[in-house]
């Protein structure tokens, strides 16, 4: 990923916080006919130090977990706040007319080699703490226990987890810091004033590198 300096973000907690915010992650992998992409939610480990480590399962039936392999790197992409950006926002669009669109967005991009995990007493815990973290704060939150056992041991005998120690975690908030001042101040009022949820949490990052 093309990351210029003004858009880098290199803190740690704050790569996690997004993926923990955004779990749905893309997976993607090598496979003999080319790349081959999965949209998986996952777990972020913040151990070991320094990056982590993520957590997921796919179908056993998905033939991308058996060409994982402890000399072939992975790549996994989360996506998180991001909306458009009108150039009529920006005050230097009086002074000359010379601004353009651009998209404002902040990403993480997660690298290493993956392992496939097929015991049992690791699926459940992968899958519990998915579930676990997904119904917490629920009026009425639902539990793998809820579901009768034998049905349970029946659908983690058709999964395969995966699990990746973090070698490199890169991150890239675009969110328009390489404009003046005066150009931020009006993309957050113009995000303000669209209303969207989407465009409320850009602006209120972007007001974050006034």
């Amino acid at each position: 990923m093309y990351v210029p300096r003004h858009f880098a973000e290199t803190r740690v907690d704050v790569l996690h916080d997004l993926i923990r915010r955004f779990p749905l992650g893309t997976l993607v992998v090598a496979g003999p006919d080319g790349l081959e992409a999965s949209h998986i939610p996952f777990e972020i480990d913040a151990q070991p130090e320094p990056f982590g480590t993520l957590r997921c399962h796919v179908a056993r039936a998905n033939p991308l977990w058996q060409h994982l392999a402890a000399d072939r790197p992975v790549l996994v992409v989360f996506q998180g706040e991001q909306g458009y950006v009108s150039p009529s926002w920006y005050a230097s669009k009086q002074e000359g007319g010379k601004v353009v669109p651009t998209w404002n967005y902040a990403a993480v991009h997660a690298s290493g080699t993956a392992q496939a995990v097929q015991d049992a007493a690791w699926l459940r815990r992968i899958v519990e703490d998915l579930t676990n973290r997904h119904e917490h704060g629920r009026a009425d939150p639902w539990h793998v226990s809820d579901a009768p056992a034998e049905y349970v041991e029946k659908l983690l005998g058709a999964i395969v987890g995966i699990e990746i120690p973090v070698s490199q975690l890169i991150g890239k908030w675009k969110m328009s810091q390489n404009r003046p001042v005066a150009d931020r101040q009006g993309v957050v009022t113009g995000l303000e004033r669209d209303g969207t949820p989407a465009s409320v949490d850009v602006a209120t990052i972007v007001k974050t590198t006034l």
